[in-house]
């Protein structure tokens, strides 16, 4: 008999998780292994589990799901990660590219898609929704046309976009260098970094650029 796909699911809403695994527990190649509300509770399980996907929402309270995410994969090479959410951000679709996550589901997405996405990933592949693709493709295109420039975000790297996002959450760096286990000289040097990069020297106004640009969660 072929091995089980081992699936860990990640939401903050119980009735979600609870969805999402009455809905696998179908699929004769599957297995949930576990679940968790937050991006700390799913490190934890992928260290007892060994899960082959994490089923991970962008959109949760605490550590920040990319990190996380980043964290995982590190830590656990054969551990695939895809990302659902109810939001399409092109930042956020920048980040799962730039972490290498297996895949970026929007919750709209049929049961039966969700399945054939967790299938594509475990095999090695990449499961992208249509809108997904429609705005991976749009941003080539606006990328060769406007090759030229290169707007501040851009800059910026992922754990810089990790600490901003905390900053319009309005915590402070000792509480998101808890929640990102790092030192508080850490974060106090992506402060420094942010600040120079986007040439704002203020949190306040840094909060403020963050969810004008759609840098902050929804």
């Amino acid at each position: 008999m072929t091995e089980r796909i081992r699936v860990l699911l990640v939401d903050d809403h119980a009735l979600v998780r609870g969805a999402l695994s009455e809905r696998l527990r179908r699929e004769r190649d599957m297995e949930i292994v576990g679940t968790a509300g937050t991006a700390d509770e799913a490190i934890d399980r992928v260290i007892q589990h060994s899960p082959r996907i994490v089923l991970m929402d962008i959109d949760m309270p605490g550590r920040i799901c990319f990190d996380a995410a980043q964290a995982i994969m590190s830590g656990h090479p054969a551990t695939r990660v895809i990302f659902l959410s109810g939001f399409i951000h092109d930042l956020f679709i920048e980040q799962a590219l730039t972490i290498k996550a297996g895949g970026y589901l929007v919750k709209s997405e049929t049961p039966e898609t969700v399945v054939a996405a967790i299938r594509t990933v475990a095999a090695g592949g990449t499961f992208f929704s249509d809108e997904v693709r429609q705005r991976l493709v749009n941003g080539a295109r606006n990328q060769a046309a406007d090759s030229g420039s290169l707007a501040r975000g851009a800059t910026l790297s992922v754990r810089e976009i990790e600490v901003l996002r905390y900053i319009a959450r309005g915590m402070s760096k000792k509480q998101i260098a808890a929640t990102m286990h790092l030192s508080v000289k850490t974060v106090d040097r992506h402060c420094a970094n942010l600040m120079n990069k986007l040439d704002i020297h203020d949190r306040v106004e840094l909060a403020r650029y963050a969810i004008r640009e759609g840098i902050a969660e929804p």
